[in-house]
């Protein structure tokens, strides 16, 4: 896997989530640049693409306790590649094209025995391809997509007495995602999480409207007095922060034992960012980016677009930091179901990430629409922008290891060896 071959390619992921909606991992795949969607590759080179992918930016460490979903054929499921791959951080889906034969279950045998998980992919219900496999299998498979409810019921009803678990894959809505949980599947593929219905008028609850506050007192950097004063008023927040400052990520040679100090401490621009993390998470939970999906997209987007804007503009830090909230601040409509529009009357914005955010103005713009079209393995967009980036050293490589280095910050995960 060389870097001329990463710069063709994207490196696309699908989350994988479990019944309590806490991502389990992402499918991976590399698309093409120019593709419109198309692989451009056999499966064989497909596969052999993005187990290279997966070792060249250092995927392993970068998804931390999270499961990398890679999809092979069966010609590649025999290549040596495969046990490059480490057992515990990676799900072989077997895509079936034939009748499998003795070589082919005695190669599963192997990796099973070998403490591989393996999945059996596009499954379409008990016939002589996926017989075989089922007894082999840790995960099953089935494309939702123009299913109805008493299909997907022929389809899950046979296997749920296996001890496998069930994949829906094409879960975009929340709706797909109720009929699939229903008809019994355990894990399931797709953005339905990031897809809520936006109310106009819609109330706030009032610990949000306290977090909006306390968003506004960082921006406008007051005093640390009204700043405490306010999260007092909140016991559950102050707690949360006390144990955010706490923590390991920190590193503080003492324990911090007061509101005020942890105030100081994590600085007014990180004490916004948390707030704003905060705001987007479930009642009662502490914000976790590493095992929330939505979290891990907003905390994902702003450091790519920190790092994709430290690439163009290397000495700007202020843009760095407005890069940030700006990609957290994209994902606030989905977070709390509200326009946009709504959402810039409570909460205090700078002028340039109000432009990004409304209108993809300036750098900030250009990037955040950079990063939707890489969310939405959109390719042919990606180029297009990338086009006006020419002599920064910003192409498709650079857009893929700014994804990997941005998971691995996200999991506190250590750079790969």
């Amino acid at each position: 896997m060389t870097e001329t071959t990463l710069n063709e390619t994207y490196l696309s992921r699908q989350p994988v989530l479990d019944l309590q909606q806490e991502l389990v991992g992402y499918e991976l795949l590399l698309q093409p640049a120019g593709s419109a969607g198309g692989t451009g590759n056999s499966p064989e080179n497909a596969a052999m693409l993005v187990c290279g992918a997966y070792a060249e930016l250092g995927i392993r460490s970068a998804l931390g306790r999270h499961k990398a979903f890679l999809r092979v054929d069966p010609d590649f499921l025999h290549d040596d590649a495969i046990e490059a791959l480490p057992a515990e951080g990676v799900v072989i889906q077997i895509l079936l094209d034939r009748i499998p034969d003795e070589r082919m279950l005695e190669r599963c045998r192997v990796l099973r025995e070998r403490r591989y998980s393996l999945a059996l992919a596009d499954y379409a219900g008990l016939d002589e391809q996926s017989s075989p496999l089922l007894t082999m299998v840790d995960y099953v498979k089935i494309d939702i997509r123009g299913k109805d409810s008493r299909r997907l019921l022929e389809l899950a009803g046979p296997l749920a007495r296996l001890p496998l678990k069930l994949l829906a894959q094409g879960v975009e809505t929340r709706e797909d995602f109720v009929r699939c949980r229903d008809a019994g599947f355990q894990l399931f593929q797709g953005y339905h999480f990031a897809r809520p219905e936006i109310v106009s008028g819609r109330r706030l609850t009032a610990s949000q409207t306290t977090i909006i506050q306390l968003i506004n007192l960082a921006a406008r950097d007051a005093d640390t007095v009204k700043i405490e004063e306010g999260i007092k008023h909140d016991p559950a927040l102050a707690v949360n922060l006390l144990s955010i400052v706490n923590s390991v990520a920190y590193n503080f040679s003492r324990r911090i034992s007061s509101l005020r100090q942890a105030i100081t401490v994590l600085g007014r621009r990180q004490l916004q960012r948390w707030l704003q993390l905060l705001l987007m998470t479930p009642a009662g939970k502490v914000p976790d980016a590493s095992r929330t999906p939505l979290l891990q997209v907003a905390a994902l987007r702003g450091r790519m677009l920190e790092l994709l804007v430290g690439q163009v503009r290397p000495r700007d830090a202020t843009l760095a930091g407005q890069a940030f909230i700006t990609g957290i601040m994209s994902m606030m409509p989905t977070a709390l179901g509200m326009p946009m529009n709504e959402i810039f009357e409570q909460i205090a914005l700078e002028q340039e990430i109000v432009a990004a955010l409304q209108s993809y103005q300036g750098t900030l713009g250009k990037m955040l629409m950079l990063i939707e079209c890489y969310d939405a393995e959109d390719a042919d967009g990606c180029d297009a922008i990338l086009a006006g980036f020419l002599g920064t050293g910003l192409d498709r490589n650079m857009l893929n290891h700014c994804l990997t280095e941005s998971l691995r910050w996200i999991n506190g995960s250590e750079e790969a060896d």
